[in-house]
């Protein structure tokens, strides 16, 4: 089930979600501060391009440099990527095949603003990074 579902999402969003966080990686990436938050964006890319089976939990190790890191992200690329989240969320939202895809993507928007200290792990097993 997770596969059709992903192949669903891959048509319906996945595929522009995926390039706008490899734009934003990209253009992260220019210098030398801001590869933590490419590597942040590719990350999330892939997570983006295929959701289902997969969630986020808190990384406990995490302090307060993902903190500063999470408000100059904000502030860099997280608005106009949960930007994109919402919108897409909206327009799949107005049938009803695609609400459940809508709500991925409005599930998708706190990761997308504040992504580091965040980890991407299979549903399977939740808690195996701790």
């Amino acid at each position: 089930m997770k596969t059709i579902l992903n192949i669903i999402w891959l048509v319906l969003s996945g595929t522009w979600l995926f390039l706008g966080y490899c734009l934003a990686g990209a253009l992260l990436c220019v210098t030398i501060i801001g590869i933590p938050f490419g590597v942040a964006a590719f990350r999330i890319a892939l997570y983006a391009l295929w959701p289902f089976g997969y969630t986020t939990v808190e990384r406990r190790d995490a302090g307060a440099p993902s903190c500063v890191g999470n408000v100059l992200w904000l502030l860099l690329a997280g608005w106009w990527l949960a930007l994109g989240h919402v919108l897409t969320g909206l327009a799949l939202c107005v049938t009803i095949i695609g609400i459940p895809f809508g709500i991925a993507n409005f599930k998708m928007v706190p990761l997308s603003l504040l992504p580091l200290g965040r980890e991407i792990v299979p549903t399977d097993a939740p808690f195996a990074s701790r």
